[in-house]
């Protein structure tokens, strides 16, 4: 099993989770971040650290969003390169990003 980002981490993009990964599985897109599975060793550390609850065990990730399963493993993929493992600044207006729905078509796959 591996932890999944969901669709409340896009435009906000909290990194608190990804500076206690004692494993270093988080990647950073330009405006998400995802989890390798193959990275992932479970430990569920991450979880509670999101302030918009967008990290979920793979078999727990809510119907709306079980999409972000094979989101995540592909964009991690992608962005296998763009480790981060720190505290950086969240992305502008992410408080009112957060309370936002139906984010998906403002993920950003590519860096500008």
């Amino acid at each position: 099993m591996a932890y999944i980002v969901t669709e409340p981490c896009i435009n906000c993009k909290y990194t608190n989770c990804a500076a206690v990964c004692p494993v270093d599985a988080f990647r950073e897109g330009p405006n998400f971040l995802t989890i390798d599975p193959l990275e992932c060793i479970d430990c569920d550390a991450c979880v509670s650290e999101c302030p918009v609850e967008a990290i979920y065990p793979d078999d727990e990730v809510p119907e709306e969003w079980e999409h972000y399963i094979e989101l995540n493993e592909k964009l991690a993929e992608n962005w296998e390169d763009n480790i981060i493992n720190e505290t950086k600044d969240e992305m502008p207006d992410a408080d009112e990003w957060a309370e936002k729905k139906n984010k998906l078509e403002f993920l950003q796959e590519e860096w500008d």
